[in-house]
């Protein structure tokens, strides 16, 4: 396992998709799902990296960073993507929210080792 680090982004602009879920009790699949998901989100043209976080309390936040809007369409409408989708809103998602946003401008800090 690698150390935690945010993603490494080229300078803006780019897209940034923010999802906000609060998960419903079990894994119910979820977790072999969100991995193979990672894997086809990165393989896709205009995927440029990913962040997420989760509470114990089960409130999620995924920001997926993308070159384009054309590029969030394409994953969008991708099919295993559509069906997860389809299958989080039965069964993993007590609820979710979904924001696109233009990054503008991007700052980042990294302590040095020998600090």
């Amino acid at each position: 396992m690698t150390d935690p680090a945010p993603a490494s982004l080229p300078e803006p602009p780019y897209y940034a998709v923010v999802f906000t879920a609060v998960r419903t009790a079990g894994d119910n699949g979820y977790a072999e799902t969100d991995e193979r998901l990672l894997k086809l989100a990165a393989d896709q043209p205009g995927f440029l990296g990913i962040d997420s976080a989760r509470r114990a309390d089960g409130l999620g936040i995924t920001v997926s960073y993308w070159r384009d809007e054309d590029s969030i369409a394409a994953w969008r409408d991708h099919a295993e993507h559509a069906l997860a989708r389809a299958h989080g809103r039965e069964h993993w998602y007590a609820s979710f929210s979904l924001h696109v946003a233009k990054v503008e401008r991007a700052y980042a800090f990294t302590r040095p080792a020998d600090a």
